[in-house]
């Protein structure tokens, strides 16, 4: 299946995808040091994110959530990609800094956790295998 949406940082990556259908706040609710989300009561807490394609609605929460993104890219604990229903600009501002290939504009509820997806940020397309 092959979806298109809107290029939010260039780039291509792909992986096992970890989708929620919770919005992610980097700043509080996942650790840049291990790649888990720490948000209690979270659909994915206790889970890491890193190496995954990160599938969610959208984000919340502060600004600072653009610059755990990049520690976490520092850290070798970012996601290889992520894609967004509605990306906020505190996700899009940290995709761009940490290098991170993004896509928005995609219905996140046609991808499921653990089916392997190629994401070209790019061409603003994702292909679910």
């Amino acid at each position: 299946m092959r979806l298109q949406g809107r290029k939010i940082y260039k780039g291509h990556a792909e992986g096992e995808a970890l989708v929620t259908k919770d919005g992610i706040s980097f700043y509080g609710g996942v650790d840049p040091d291990t790649g888990k989300v720490v948000e209690v009561g979270h659909e994915l807490e206790g889970q890491s994110i890193a190496g995954k394609i990160l599938v969610f609605p959208t984000g919340k929460g502060s600004t600072v959530g653009s610059y755990t993104l990049y520690r976490m890219k520092k850290n070798n604990k970012a996601p290889a990609a992520i894609v967004n229903q509605k990306i906020d600009t505190i996700i899009a501002v940290g995709c761009i800094i940490s290098e991170i290939p993004c896509i928005d504009k995609i219905e996140v509820d046609k991808i499921k956790t653990g089916q392997q997806v190629l994401v070209d940020g790019s061409g603003g397309t994702i292909e679910v295998k």
